[in-house]
């Protein structure tokens, strides 16, 4: 049984994204017209349909690049199905906040996992391989940072800098676009410079909120200390 000593605040986001009131503004235009039998919890289950996509259509390029749009399909469909579920379940009054985080976010995680594996099958140099693995670790470090850093504060955020889900999503079509036509060459410069980038920008949010959690823990001990 779940004690509620503290309001749970996963379904509230810290932080704007560039895109973030536009996309505000198609959510709830929409959300009255999605479908009665269709429920916030068939929306996020999509996630795990959109990763199998991804990955399979990742492996097909391998073959031919033009797979790679079908790809971008798996994408977009994952951006609405994920920017609409917990607007929907809030819309219809399901109550699956702590459920709806969990669900959402772990299968995010297997999507954002399934992009990067997706992304290997296109190339052949063990070193770009192998780069391709560490971009996984550090995406998987990155998003347990934020869950961590949730877990601790309560205060759950996904864009910084202007930089949100949605921003790295049509990242992630326009580079589909641009090596379907160019072809892959692009990954034996393009890899090393978004492995740095994601690098970097990990060791920023982890020392960020490292240091936040301990200024938190730093102001208890002295509002506690015996005067």
């Amino acid at each position: 049984m779940v004690h509620d000593e503290w309001m749970f605040a996963g379904d509230e986001k810290k932080g704007q994204s560039l895109l973030g009131p536009y996309e505000r503004r198609f959510i709830d235009a929409v959300i009255p017209k999605v479908p009665s039998p269709i429920m916030s919890q068939h929306l996020t289950a999509l996630t795990a349909l959109w990763s199998a996509g991804t990955v399979l259509f990742g492996w097909l390029a391998t073959r031919d690049l033009a797979w790679l749009h079908a790809m971008s399909i798996m994408v977009i469909g994952q951006w609405l199905t994920d920017s609409l579920d917990g607007s929907l379940g809030k819309f219809r009054r399901q109550g699956l906040v702590r459920w709806g985080f969990f669900a959402d976010h772990i299968l995010d995680l297997l999507f954002a996992g399934s992009v990067v594996i997706a992304y290997s099958f296109l190339v052949e140099a063990a070193w770009l391989q192998f780069l391709f693995l560490v971009l996984l670790l550090v995406t998987c470090a990155t998003m347990a940072t934020s869950f961590l850093s949730f877990a601790a504060t309560n205060q759950f955020q996904i864009a910084y800098y202007g930089l949100g889900p949605t921003e790295i999503r049509i990242g992630y079509v326009a580079l589909n676009t641009v090596v379907a036509f160019v072809g892959t060459e692009v990954f034996s410069w393009g890899v090393p410079v978004v492995v740095g980038v994601n690098i970097v920008a990990f060791a920023v949010l982890a020392t960020q909120t490292s240091r936040n959690l301990w200024a938190i823990d730093y102001e208890a001990n002295v509002d506690n200390a015996p005067r």
